[in-house]
């Protein structure tokens, strides 16, 4: 199997790669700008209305996303018709533009400013289940000044040097600060226009995201030229008097479970792993499947794994995730709506269901070599034909430790990945073995 460290299954981390605006666009923001700055200085010093306040809600595409951010909009809005100081602009992020990449917010931050940013002192962004007083809010923006940069968010750090965070700041991973998105954070005006500004002049180095969280607290830090997150003790996610945040939970409810006998898992490993990683997937989840089958490069009847044709490869998995897919749909496996795909070093990865897995492969999307990356293969794929992917951050593509444990503490974690020096028993049973058997998922 691939050591690469981004292997695995975060589709989204593929999908980020900022276009570029257009010269009318540019020539907008300077303008937006030069009169956004007029206005400020005649009110820098007084209270800051809902009129002033842009909210972005971070929502995805999907069904159930947008019905949880419609319906946060709504409360916001009949929260500040009862509130009485002024209306505050709610933006959907999924409605901003077709573009998939807005999910990791730097892309989309020269169309807000241009946008709104004539009239706004602040943008506030919410995850579709971050609950807001807006009362509370206007208490915290009162207290900065708005003709100063100013980045704002519950502090989240390291714990120790991050592999998803390229091990920044390894002598002491604790000085760096970026805000959990789920209790909200906030950029003032000055700062947006800025960093709009940058954005469209240098437009953004990488084509991929890791952890948008991590990497738009860099880039607005900007190697210290740059503010660092202020903590704001009033964004919450657990509830604690004078909150303006609280955060409910990332585990959607969509109605009644999935039986385990509608989800069929494949494992994908090799032989040199057979003795290593395997018995780790038997001890732990492998009894939780109703359906499950481990796929190698050879036939070994003591697991058992199948040989699918494919030889074992050193990077992407492409090659092997393609026939997995093909045999999931054939009348060799039992016929089930849903789909999970896993590394053998994976405490769970991606999971599709059979009507995308149909669209799929009908498309004649497909590899361009065995050994490319799946994970952006199926992402390139997927944009291509229309479907959301929808990303979940209780999906980890890391170990617990590469975390914030500030972070990962109040979530329901559905997976993490590699096993390089740690105990993969213990992390199962620590964070995610349930002591009740499952006939539902």
């Amino acid at each position: 199997m691939s050591h690469n460290m981004f292997d695995g299954y975060k589709l989204l981390a593929v999908l980020v790669l900022w276009l570029g605006t257009s010269a009318q666009d540019k020539h907008t923001v300077h303008v937006h700008a030069a009169q956004h700055q007029e206005h400020q200085e005649h009110t820098a010093h007084g209270s800051v209305g809902l009129e002033k306040v842009v909210l972005v809600i971070q929502s995805q595409r999907n069904s159930y996303h947008v019905r949880q951010a419609v319906e946060r909009k709504v409360e916001i809005l009949h929260q500040a018709a009862e509130l009485g100081k002024g209306v505050p602009v709610v933006v959907l992020l999924h409605e901003l533009s077709e573009y998939e990449g807005n999910w990791s917010i730097l892309p989309v931050l020269p169309q807000l400013f241009a946008t709104y940013g004539q009239s706004a002192f602040w943008f506030f962004f919410i995850e579709d289940e971050t609950r807001v007083r807006l009362a509370a809010v206007l208490q915290v923006l009162h207290r900065y000044q708005v003709q100063e940069e100013w980045f704002l968010g519950k502090r989240l750090h390291d714990n120790e040097a991050s592999i998803i965070h390229h091990y920044a700041f390894s002598e002491d991973p604790s000085s760096f600060g970026y805000p959990d998105p789920a209790a909200g954070w906030a950029l003032s005006s000055p700062l947006l226009r800025r960093l709009a500004e940058r954005i469209q002049h240098e437009h953004l180095k990488s084509d991929f995201t890791i952890d948008w969280k991590h990497e738009i607290a860099l880039y607005i830090w900007e190697e210290g030229n740059g503010p660092e997150l202020t903590a704001v003790p009033e964004f919450c996610t657990e509830p604690r008097q004078n909150c303006a945040t609280t955060f409910t939970t990332y585990l959607p409810n969509c109605g009644d479970p999935v039986s385990k006998n509608d989800l069929f898992v494949a494992v994908k490993t090799c032989q040199k792993f057979h003795s290593e990683r395997v018995p780790v997937v038997k001890a732990t989840w492998e009894k939780d499947a109703g359906f499950l089958e481990y796929y190698s490069d050879v036939t070994d009847a003591s697991i058992p794994t199948i040989n699918l044709g494919v030889p074992n490869t050193e990077r992407g998995h492409c090659g092997k995730t393609f026939a997995i897919l093909k045999r999931f749909l054939s009348k060799a496996v039992p016929k089930t709506e849903w789909l999970l795909i896993a590394d053998d070093d994976t405490l769970i990865s991606m999971v599709l269901n059979r009507v995308a897995v149909s669209r799929l492969l009908s498309s004649g999307c497909s590899c361009y070599s065995d050994d490319a990356p799946d994970d952006m293969v199926l992402g390139r794929c997927f944009t291509l034909l229309g479907v959301p992917i929808t990303h979940s951050p209780l999906f980890h593509q890391a170990q617990p430790d590469d975390y914030s444990n500030a972070l990962i503490s109040l979530q329901e974690a559905i997976s993490f990945h590699k096993h390089w020096n740690i105990d993969p028993m213990a992390v199962y049973k620590h964070w995610l073995q349930d002591t009740h058997p499952l006939d539902e998922l």
